[in-house]
């Protein structure tokens, strides 16, 4: 055995030159695979080319690279373009006009900054709408939201026509607000109403609906929950149909009822959807219009302004005074009024949450430590 022979890697000590190696058609022996990676009585393969093709620097990966990156953003830029048409321009050129002088008729005037946003705040009209608008969205959505957490429990179950009974509960959805409003109209009348002829028939005196401050709010939010509860609780059933269906029979095994399950599996479960139902009742219920607008003939919110909303006072100040600039300022009052009270609900979700995962944290923990150890074998 040579030196030479024996410096050489792959090489069988006494072999001799050439054995066991086989020259490579690329020209080098990396491009071969092991000796270990051969199968017996096969030729040794060459290694894929890909690998040159998936080089880094070649404008073919680099272009994959970006596609990956942007794609996703091209996919719903229409989304946030048509929004930055339709809602973010009105957004920024209603602050525009809150600081101008802007007539209806006349158009925009001098600069006035922050004046009408102080007149608006001293107009006690102003206040009386704000106050009008809570009560009827505390009146309108903690029922609305409730009850529909309810009926879409009841749908969840297996009830006989089903099918049926989800329909109808969207029926009020399709009703025009105009045609509510004249329903609602006629139940609540002051002296023919229906509501107060059933009163009446049970011995308590009539209620007067247009004229009675907190009356006329009951009778507009029982127009808004008529109107949206089934809609929010389909869009609850949608969430329930999604719910794991082997909780349920773990939960029956363990002794849990129907209503155990219903708060400790089916409400953490549509966590996120009684979230968003939240915040878009919320949303909703503090830009009521419609509703208070038809209740009565001459659409101002009642005689003395009884039901008069935020966005009936916006309009009133827009369409009747004629002043752009004072009702720019109360839509952006009413802007910052609404991300307040959704700040404030998905921080009371979040916090519930949070509440919730600790308690069956601490609950399992003392399950554990009362669980006596399995006994264990000694050893012989």
């Amino acid at each position: 055995m040579t030196l030479e022979s024996s410096s050489r890697p792959g090489r069988a000590a006494g072999s001799p030159a050439g054995e066991g190696e086989t020259p490579s058609p690329a020209g080098g022996p990396e491009d071969l695979l092991q000796e270990s990676e051969r199968e017996p009585g096969h030729p040794p393969r060459q290694r894929t080319p890909v690998v040159a093709a998936r080089r880094p620097g070649s404008w073919r990966s680099r272009f994959f690279r970006l596609e990956a990156r942007t794609a996703p953003y091209l996919y719903i830029s229409p989304f946030f373009l048509l929004f930055a048409v339709v809602g973010l321009f009105p957004l920024l050129y209603t602050a525009y006009v809150s600081v101008h002088q802007w007539s209806l008729l006349g158009g925009q005037g001098d600069f006035i900054g922050l004046d009408n946003y102080r007149r608006v705040l001293a107009d006690r009209y102003f206040w009386n709408a704000l106050r009008n608008t809570l009560s009827i969205f505390l009146l309108s959505s903690v029922p609305q939201v409730v009850i529909a957490l309810c009926l879409a429990g009841l749908l969840d179950t297996q009830l006989r026509g089903r099918t049926l009974w989800r329909m109808s509960v969207m029926l009020p959805f399709v009703v025009a607000p105009a045609a509510v409003a004249l329903i609602f109209g006629n139940v609540f009348g002051d002296r023919y109403g229906l509501a107060n002829s059933v009163l009446e028939a049970i011995g308590v005196s009539g209620v007067a609906w247009h004229t009675d401050t907190l009356a006329s709010h009951l009778a507009i939010a029982s127009m808004v929950n008529w109107r949206w509860t089934g809609y929010n609780a389909l869009i609850f059933l949608a969430a329930m149909q999604a719910v794991p269906r082997d909780l349920y029979e773990s939960a029956s095994l363990d002794g849990a009822g129907r209503v155990r399950q219903f708060v400790s599996i089916t409400v953490p479960m549509i966590r996120p959807t009684l979230l968003f139902v939240i915040i878009t009742s919320t949303i909703g219920g503090l830009q009521i219009f419609a509703e208070p607008r038809l209740f009565d003939t001459k659409g101002l919110g009642g005689s003395d302004r009884q039901y008069q909303t935020l966005t009936m006072y916006l309009w009133e100040l827009g369409w009747r005074v004629r002043d752009l600039g004072m009702a720019s300022a109360v839509a952006w009052l009413l802007f910052l009024i609404i991300v307040v009270f959704a700040l404030v609900n998905l921080w009371l979700s979040h916090r519930a949450g949070s509440l919730s995962r600790g308690s069956r944290r601490t609950s399992r923990g003392r399950s554990r430590r009362r669980t006596p150890a399995p006994p264990t074998l000694e050893a012989p």
